[in-house]
């Protein structure tokens, strides 16, 4: 299996998009999406108090604080994707020994 490059992310990216990611929670648009309380990955319904903004492509790995790139996730899950990218989360289930750092 090929290893994975890793770069070091922009600082003044990830606090740009981090500014964004706070102005994006106050809006109407993100209080109705932790509305019903499910989260992304694991779809149990933990309540919105539980839930937290999770960039599916995560801001230090290039990803941007839009619509479609936040999503309403519990901390269980966000805990265990940290860093990730779908296809590392689609690949550490396939080889789970193999994704270990």
């Amino acid at each position: 299996m090929p290893e994975f490059v890793y770069f070091e992310a922009d600082p003044v990216h990830v606090k740009r998009e981090r500014e964004k990611a706070h102005e994006l929670r106050k809006s109407g648009w993100w209080k109705s999406q932790i509305a019903a309380g499910k989260c992304y990955y694991c779809g149990r319904v933990v309540g919105a108090e539980n839930l937290t903004m999770d960039h599916v492509i995560p801001v230090a790995r290039g990803g941007r604080s839009t619509r479609g790139n936040c999503v309403p996730c519990c901390k269980d899950c966000n805990n265990e994707k940290r860093a990730a990218t779908p296809a590392e989360q689609v690949l550490s289930r396939l080889f789970p020994d193999a994704m270990r750092r």
